[in-house]
């Protein structure tokens, strides 16, 4: 009896111990001090069955020292499978923290090498806008000059005419002196109206000279500020908000829309031009639907769009989903839809006017908020021996480049996907026939679709803009447009 309660006291007072300490996580500790709480009582009891059953000739001190030696092994036992399991957990404890300390260092190099590349990145924005200022001053500056300049060619174009006439009264003074022997003074005055005509002549000729460097400098600075322009609007749309442009518009007027339901009305001019652009040299300055005969082809009616001093010939028009362009290859190749409302011109018919000479390839964007960007190519397309192929090569534009260049595009449809790749059909997979790469969502010809649409994989084979590097671009109209850059060849 008095070991057994030696032994409940022992027990007690280790149990007290751990839980003044609160030793974390301890559940296996929980198990070893219910068994150390029992274990007293049970050896407490066996001990004086046991003492019962002893030869009585035994005496009380050698049955007390016995009992006393189990429960100190018992209570030893206990004690050093509790020393285990608490070096076991601390052994596990410091484990952890190492790798929580591990972990919070990588997360703070991360966030230091972050922190640099935000910086970097902001001092190269802030040296382009600088550099796009300074050569926006430049060229107002050239601009001025080069307005000097003209007014100058012109005041000098007047004064050649007034010579001309003088010439031309001395010519006819020289014919009836022909009979007559002028006198030294009139041969005089006319040898010294000769090398003034010449002077001035020769003075025509070098400010011409000096004008046309002007103008080359001029294009040089544009075209610098472009690079600028495009590599600022680069950056500022990697901030953009998914499916929308951002910014003002940088286009220098509006997409005109054609106007639903109205009277086509088409004009026919008589020289047969081979595209909008003759007819825009012809006098031209009225947007609509015109009749043309490329070289080598039966005539046939284009939308031509009068805009930037000059005439394009549209070959895509969608505005507002009315046309389902979800069609098959001869559709594609011969054109569908109405000129002065959604169409698609028709790969045969645009092949027939590029194949003139050097096109430009103008593609006009407008979002749900009603932003409009654009972007410029030089380009050229293949016959119907070759699928079409279309290479591309970008000139300018207000939004990054969505489509691959310097690479052979084969046209593709949903009943005529000569590329298949991986089982893929791409025109079938998201809707409308198009130049495909790696089956990439950028698809001006797919499935009109709202901001609204619950279905997102059907979201996805929507009219989108999709840069390789970037967001989604969902858009609400786009516009396909060309006019050829040898405009000479044209007159």
């Amino acid at each position: 009896t008095q070991n057994s309660h030696t032994a409940k006291t022992v027990s007690r007072k280790s149990l007290c111990i751990l839980n003044n300490q609160r030793v974390p996580g301890a559940e296996n500790m929980k198990i070893i001090l219910v068994f150390l709480f029992i274990a007293p009582l049970a050896l407490s009891a066996r001990a004086e069955k046991d003492f019962s059953s002893f030869d009585s000739a035994a005496s009380p001190e050698t049955k007390s020292r016995f009992a006393m030696l189990d429960d100190v092994r018992i209570l030893a036992n206990g004690l050093l499978q509790l020393g285990h399991g608490l070096k076991d957990f601390v052994h596990k404890t410091k484990g952890q923290m190492n790798d929580i300390f591990q972990k919070l260092y990588i997360f703070d190099r991360s966030f230091y090498e972050l922190s640099l590349q935000t910086s970097e990145i902001k001092e190269e924005e802030e040296q382009l806008r600088q550099t796009t200022a300074r050569l926006q001053i430049n060229n107002e500056e050239i601009k001025n000059l080069s307005q000097e300049m003209n007014s100058k060619i012109d005041d000098l174009i007047q004064n050649k005419i007034q010579l001309q006439e003088k010439v031309w009264g001395l010519e006819d003074k020289v014919t009836k002196l022909a009979i007559i022997q002028p006198s030294m003074q009139e041969t005089k005055e006319i040898s010294s109206l000769k090398a003034f005509v010449e002077q001035q002549d020769n003075h025509i000729k070098q400010l011409l000279k000096i004008v046309e460097d002007q103008h080359v400098q001029l294009d040089r600075q544009h075209n610098q500020i472009m690079e600028l322009e495009d590599k600022l609007n680069h950056i500022e749309l990697q901030e953009l908000a998914e499916n929308s442009f951002t910014g003002e518009q940088t286009e220098p007027e509006a997409i005109p829309s054609p106007v639903r339901n109205a009277t086509v009305v088409t004009y026919k001019s008589d020289g047969a031009a081979p595209d909008c652009t003759a007819l825009f040299n012809s006098g031209m300055r009225s947007s609509g639907v015109y009749t043309i005969k490329p070289n080598g082809s039966e005539a046939f009616n284009v939308y031509c769009e009068m805009k930037f001093g000059n005439s394009w010939t549209v070959i895509q028009n969608r505005v507002d989903g009315s046309l389902d362009f979800n069609q098959t290859w001869d559709a594609y190749a011969n054109g569908f839809g109405e000129l002065n409302e959604e169409f698609w011109l028709g790969l045969n018919k645009t092949y027939s006017i590029t194949k003139q000479g050097d096109y430009v390839l103008r593609i006009e964007l407008q979002d749900w908020k009603d932003n409009k960007r654009y972007i410029e190519y030089a380009f050229s397309l293949g016959g119907p021996e070759t699928d079409y192929t279309l290479q591309l090569s970008r000139i300018s534009g207000s939004i990054p480049n969505a489509l691959p260049e310097q690479t052979e595009l084969r046209f593709s449809t949903a009943d005529r996907d000569v590329d298949i790749i991986n089982d893929f059909n791409c025109p079938e997979n998201y809707l409308g026939g198009w130049w495909h790469s790696e089956c990439e969502e950028t698809n001006l010809n797919g499935k009109y679709v709202t901001p609204r649409s619950r279905g997102r994989l059907d979201r996805r084979k929507g009219l989108y803009w999709k840069p390789k590097k970037g967001r989604y671009y969902l858009l609400k109209s786009t516009k396909i447009m060309i006019h050829p850059t040898d405009l000479k060849s044209f007159n």
